[in-house]
């Protein structure tokens, strides 16, 4: 299934699922349907048996809205935590080597904070205290089932689903000192969509495409079969540490092609449009928009 969030016209948003190019509402499908992502999520394993006996009918009674006719919004409401993973390519950690980095033996996290949640279609800010916006497509995973001290084997049970997502990096930020917190944490610096794809259709998160474009000039290309660190060993790792919870949000890296590592750098500037594609998944697209 692919949940959304939606809305129509100056209308409040709506949880949903896609069903075909048709946007609808949970609550046209169950009388009680929760309202929240993070909610639906906590409570999937009770909602899914609904609601999927009920889907080829919604789709052949034309249940909900036309896709086009709607506004497709961040498919998170909200969430806890947004951690993600750095230098996890084999081709972007070949790029980067010009700046002294080389395979990482451990894994490298750093958080994005909330502020960053944006929807799959929403401008991304160009803030104007950096000159070094860049763009990275990243396949991110929805934490589902929570809970510490999660192995490896354990790990594909605790994903809720996949989106596409932008890990945008402000690289003056980010490399003037050794923590890159608040280069990966400008407002809206984190959009992901357009819909979250539950783990059971997606099948294997290490065989899927991966790109990103810049006004049209395709920019990363790589699948993700090439992750150093596979989605099971991040989650172990993380849950070493902290408590995973429904509705947490891993971007999982980015393969090579980023703008900072062209000579010279080709960062974001006002007015280009970047499109991050994930197989089976679907496309974000943002424009990027001067902080006004």
């Amino acid at each position: 299934m692919r949940l959304i969030r939606f809305c129509k016209g100056d209308a409040p948003a709506r949880l949903g699922l896609l069903i075909g190019e048709r946007a609808v509402a949970l609550s046209e499908l169950i009388a009680d349907a929760p309202t929240g992502t993070r909610d639906a999520i906590a409570r999937w394993s009770d909602l899914a048996p609904q609601l999927t006996p009920l889907l080829s009918a919604a789709g052949a009674e034309g249940k909900g809205e036309p896709l086009a006719q709607v506004r497709l919004l961040c498919p998170l409401d909200a969430t806890e935590k947004m951690m993600a993973i750095g230098l996890n390519y084999a081709d972007h950690i070949e790029e980067m080597r010009g700046s002294g980095l080389t395979t990482p033996s451990e894994q490298i996290w750093f958080s994005k904070q909330v502020n960053c949640l944006s929807g799959p279609f929403d401008p991304i800010e160009h803030p104007r205290a950096s000159e070094a916006v860049d763009y990275e497509v990243e396949l991110v995973a929805i934490i589902g089932k929570g809970g510490r001290h999660i192995s490896a084997a354990d790990a594909p049970a605790h994903i809720f689903g996949y989106c596409v997502g932008n890990d945008v990096s402000a690289r003056d930020w980010q490399m003037k000192t050794p923590q890159w917190v608040l280069g990966k944490s400008f407002d809206t610096h984190g959009p992901i969509g357009p819909a979250i794809v539950t783990a059971d259709e997606v099948g294997d998160p290490h065989a899927l495409d991966i790109r990103s474009y810049v006004n049209g000039e395709l920019r990363q290309n790589s699948n993700t079969r090439h992750l150093v660190f596979d989605i099971w060993a991040q989650i172990e790792e993380l849950s070493k540490v902290m408590t995973l919870k429904p509705g947490d949000v891993i971007f999982t890296g980015t393969p090579g092609g980023v703008g900072a590592a062209f000579k010279p750098p080709r960062y974001l500037k006002p007015g280009d449009v970047v499109r991050c594609e994930i197989g089976n998944l679907g496309a974000i697209e943002n424009t990027v928009l001067a902080e006004s």
